[in-house]
């Protein structure tokens, strides 16, 4: 799972600006942080793909309020809803943005060019209809904060207590995660200006908790060396890798939430 999804930089720094506290210029810079370059095509009124500037600003010009993300996975279609053309590509990124006010989302299509050692990468957005409906398994993000807090919890037991963490990389890394409830950073960088603090916490945890996976998958079955051991293992993660992206998506949408409650 992405530590820092490019559509969660498009909803945020979207959202910043369609609310007016960045300007477009800063909008369009942070999201294309240290890709080369990000155009999106499909946008209603425009034959040829487009900056992010021009595009957000069309965007808004069509009703657009607010940006959502959506974070699915296989038999997981988190923050999606509809239609099954605009799934399945989201599915394929594993990300996408939803529109609020117009039936619009964009999916990202990534691509590398240039030689070895200088690699660039462009970033292509395709503008798609979507369907109207509230996005599927979207938790506030009061219940995200506490279903990571307790996933992650649980998680950490499990794996101690199966002693699958090799010499002990996995562990550590979930022990500190699960500290940092209490010690995380208070960095604002994670998020555009404007969302509330909450937001902040709450995604801060879900990509320490991202990095304790991508930990786990990266060293393999760690010290697991029977099928029963390598099964107890990926249950224990399982969950909380599916709560880490739940936690995610609550903290990404947090801003059109709040504006949409007052």
């Amino acid at each position: 799972m992405l530590s820092e999804p490019r559509s969660g930089r498009l909803a945020a720094w979207g959202n910043a600006l369609l609310a007016g506290i960045v300007s477009p210029d800063e909008a369009a810079l942070a999201v294309v942080g240290e890709d080369a370059v990000h155009r999106v095509e499909g946008v209603p009124g425009e034959s040829a793909p487009v900056g992010l500037t021009l595009a957000l600003g069309r965007l808004r010009g069509l009703g657009v309020s607010g940006l959502r993300v959506a974070l699915p996975a296989p038999g997981h279609p988190l923050g999606l809803s509809g239609p099954p053309e605009f799934n399945a590509r989201a599915l394929e990124a594993e990300e996408a943005v939803v529109c609020q006010g117009a039936a619009l989302g964009l999916v990202p299509e990534v691509s590398e060019a240039g030689p070895e050692g200088d690699v660039h990468v462009e970033v292509l957005w395709h503008c798609l209809p979507v369907r109207e409906a509230p996005p599927a398994d979207v938790p506030s993000l009061g219940e995200a904060e506490r279903e990571l807090a307790e996933a992650l919890r649980e998680a950490t037991e499990a794996l101690m207590r199966l002693d699958v963490a090799g010499s002990g990389p996995v562990a550590e890394a979930a022990i500190d995660a699960y500290r940092a409830r209490a010690t995380a950073s208070r960095g604002q960088d994670v998020l555009a200006p404007g969302y509330p603090p909450r937001a902040v916490r709450v995604l801060e945890l879900a990509q320490r908790v991202g990095a304790l996976v991508s930990l786990a998958t990266a060293h393999g079955h760690g010290g697991a060396v029977s099928a029963s051991e390598m099964s107890a293992r990926a249950l224990a993660l399982r969950p909380v890798e599916r709560t880490a992206r739940r936690a995610q998506v609550a903290a990404y949408n947090a801003f059109v939430e709040e504006r949409g409650a007052r």
